[in-house]
């Protein structure tokens, strides 16, 4: 029987940046430990239902991504000045995409798991 790789589970390969945050004494890479979540969809069996989860949790992510870009384009216009402005907006925005996506992701389990205890 061949099983299918949950290919979601890879984003947990992101964590090892945050070992770098050790080395270089660069505290921000430390965020990148929060990828660590996704180890659990190694053991997740990719079905057509959790596939349209993941699909809808990602659109939802890039619209709050689009959305969210402009807002801390000129919040970070303003506070870092033109020069440090571009890096810091997408830097936020890839943050609150990463954080849409998974929040997002997290309440469509829920949603899912609290309908199969109804059945």
């Amino acid at each position: 029987m061949k099983r299918n790789i949950n290919y979601l589970g890879f984003l947990s390969l992101l964590a090892l940046i945050a070992i770098l945050g050790i080395y270089t004494e660069n505290t921000g890479l430390f965020g990148f430990f929060g990828f660590a979540y996704y180890l659990r969809y190694f053991w997740v069996i990719p079905d057509e239902f959790f596939r349209l989860n993941v699909q809808k949790a990602a659109t939802f992510a890039f619209m709050a991504e689009m959305i969210s870009l402009v807002p801390f384009m000129f919040l970070c216009c303003y506070i870092y000045g033109a020069v440090k402005a571009v890096p810091a907006a997408f830097g936020l925005s890839f943050a609150v995409t990463i954080v849409a996506f998974t929040v997002y992701l997290m309440f469509l389990e829920w949603k899912e798991r609290k309908g199969a205890e109804n059945d």
